[in-house]
């Protein structure tokens, strides 16, 4: 009779792999440095921005623009916040929530991008600068853009399921 040889699991030497909390470190090591690069990089860019500001403005532009800021952050905290929440928690609960998440953000960026062409001073010296009816067309795109939201809302609706009828062939 012949005899059965064992046979035996191949372990990897355990310096091979990688042992998973000098993974981890490694990781928290690397974000830690993306993190203070960056931040650094921000600070220059404010440091740019600051020095740009109370070099090339003229005596009494800075405390404007101070204005400016503080009236875009309440603007924003103030009515863009509470918009953005009110609609999450009515997409959040309602059955096509994906297909209203990319209406809804289809459509703020339609609008963040017509928002400067809408809100132009005045008329341009040149009529062929900013030539169309932009608040009609935006108004037009956000009907496309909600159309087309309902489209996939609907063609992706939950179903109900059909029960297996029993053939009655007997």
């Amino acid at each position: 009779m012949p005899r059965e040889e064992k046979k035996t699991r191949s372990t990897p030497h355990p310096r091979s792999t990688p042992h998973p909390a000098s993974t981890a470190a490694r990781t928290t090591r690397i974000a830690d440095s993306a993190r203070v690069a960056l931040g650094s990089l921000g600070v220059a860019a404010l440091g740019f921005g600051a020095y740009e500001l109370f070099t090339r403005t003229h005596s009494g532009d800075p405390l404007k623009v101070a204005l400016w800021l503080g009236g875009a952050v309440a603007l924003h905290d103030g009515l863009l916040v509470p918009l953005v929440l009110g609609a999450g928690l009515f997409v959040g609960r309602s059955r096509s929530h994906r297909a209203l998440r990319g209406g809804l953000l289809t459509a703020g960026c339609l609008t963040l991008l017509a928002l400067p062409l809408m809100l132009r001073p005045g008329k341009p010296n040149n009529p062929t600068v900013l030539p169309l009816d932009y608040p009609v067309d935006w108004a037009l795109a956000l009907a496309l853009t909600a159309l087309a939201t309902a489209c996939v809302a609907w063609a992706t609706r939950p179903r109900p399921r059909r029960r297996d009828r029993p053939s009655h062939d007997s």
